[in-house]
């Protein structure tokens, strides 16, 4: 990349455990961060009208995010905050993310590609990069235990629903191990044909097949020294199978046409939303390869089963799709809705949702009418106790995201009117539909925005037309 087409990102460094010296500096100088470091709040009144970002180092809590918070909103400023903290302090990161924190980075990580990425994701709030939200007491329950297993080398077979957030748990028993500094490698087994699996876990060598013009490095030496995710395993060919247990076992593998043993360090994960048990009595699923990935299991609840996660989940994906950088705020309503709603699609699906929302809003409250819920909800009349919202359950969701902002909560005593989620659904759907098109040059980058197919988009339109909403409405 040409230097000149870097843009600098100012930084304010705030680090009240260590100086940061010249070699780190200009670890993070070659990832296009100049740094103005302060040692007190005083100094970093003064120095927050010149910042693109603030960087605060946290030590055993997460307070001093807090007073930052706190200063920051006090003098009207609206700066993201990355955070620094200790890879074995994962509790504090978590805690750091709860509290609006949009990134947070290891102490000890310099990677200018680390850095990078973590200010690009700032700059650029579609940047699918996943935080990690263990909000809820089952979700720090597997937290604890995650943390646990990654300090071992066993093997790890993640269990859940699709979309529940199984690679994010996947990458925190990474970045709580040993292997931490290693790569970190993830293949979808349901993604790819049998042969090009083959390929891509194994390798090829040059003039192994036609097309094979030299050789290729599979993911398992890709991840050497680091962990490999092997997502939707029980969806991989039978025949392969056979062949990544004797990896597994071996520790060795041979790659595509060649005869050179290659020795691996590598530690496996595998995930799945398939009942293994059940595939290994339709023969669909070797059993030894089961108990040679499944050492140890974890699994992860779907979202329904962990409502904790939910409001900070929206929060975090609020902040990471909103184009202005100011903060959003969700009104009791829209909060008891999002609450209630089964989410059969679990976090992929919220993340849709958000999306859809940040479309439709026109400023910066979310309400229940910029809620557009999959067609699934549709059919599901919901009932006014399901929105009934208490006191002390609006101030405990606001404790959970974070949200600094006023929130818009209703007297105890007055009632909350009666919402119809399909009515909110219809009134919505052309509006949020005609504002994507409206935003974006092509039908298939409004179907990326609203979340959906440009199939589905087509045939949306097509109800649109037929409820009689015609105007700028067309195949």
């Amino acid at each position: 990349m040409n230097a000149s087409s870097v843009n600098v990102i100012h930084a304010v460094w705030l680090d009240p455990f260590s100086p940061i010296d010249a070699t780190d500096r200009a670890q993070l100088s070659t990832a296009g961060i100049s740094l103005e470091t302060v040692s007190t709040l005083g100094d970093l009144t003064l120095a927050l009208r010149r910042a693109h970002v603030l960087v605060i180092r946290l030590g055993d809590s997460a307070e001093l995010l807090q007073e930052v918070q706190t200063l920051v909103a006090q003098l009207g400023h609206t700066v993201p905050v990355l955070c620094r903290v200790d890879r074995r302090r994962m509790e504090v990161a978590v805690d750091a993310m709860r509290l609006g924190a949009l990134h947070v980075l290891s102490a000890d990580e310099w990677a200018p590609a680390a850095w990078q990425q973590a200010v690009k994701g700032l700059n650029a709030p579609e940047l699918k990069t996943k935080s990690y939200v263990f909000v809820d007491p089952t979700s720090q329950h597997l937290l604890a235990l995650a943390q646990r297993v990654a300090q071992t080398e066993v093997t790890a077979l993640l269990v859940g629903p699709t979309g529940a957030g199984k690679e994010v748990l996947a990458r925190v028993l990474h970045e709580s191990s040993p292997r931490a500094r290693g790569p970190f490698v993830a293949l979808n087994c349901a993604a790819l044909p049998e042969h090009l699996i083959e390929d891509m876990l194994f390798g090829h060598e040059k003039g192994a097949f036609t097309g094979a013009l030299k050789e290729h490095k599979g993911l398992f030496e890709q991840a050497h020294g680091g962990t490999i995710f092997l997502d939707e395993i029980g969806e991989m060919p039978m025949q392969l199978q056979a062949k990544l247990l004797r990896v597994l076992q071996e520790k060795k593998l041979n790659r595509l046409g060649g005869e050179a043993v290659i020795d691996l360090d590598v530690r496996v994960i595998a995930a799945t939303n398939k009942d293994l048990k059940l595939a290994i009595e339709q023969r669909e699923f070797r059993e030894d390869l089961y108990f040679r990935i499944s050492t140890f299991r974890l699994r992860i609840q779907p979202l329904k089963e962990r409502q904790g996660d939910i409001m900070p989940l929206v929060m975090q994906s609020l902040a990471r799709h909103g184009k202005s950088g100011l903060p959003f705020t969700v009104t009791a309503e829209a909060q008891a809705l999002l609450q209630s709603y089964p989410w059969p699609g679990n976090v992929r699906e919220l993340e849709n949702v958000v999306q859809r929302a940040v479309v439709l809003c026109t400023g910066r409250t979310v309400s229940p009418a910029h809620l557009m819920f999959d067609d699934a909800m549709t059919d599901r009349q919901v009932s006014m106790s399901d929105f009934e919202v208490t006191a002390p359950q609006v101030a405990v969701s606001r404790e959970m995201t974070g949200d600094f902002s006023p929130i818009a909560v209703r007297p105890v005593d007055e009632p909350l009117r009666p919402i119809n989620l399909e009515h909110a659904v219809k009134t919505s759907e052309h509006q949020v539909i005609m504002a994507a098109i409206q935003s974006t040059d092509s039908r298939m980058e409004a179907a990326a925005k609203l979340g959906i197919s440009p199939r589905t988009l087509r045939y949306k339109l097509a109800q649109l037309r037929d409820r009689g909403m015609h105007e700028g409405v067309s195949a």
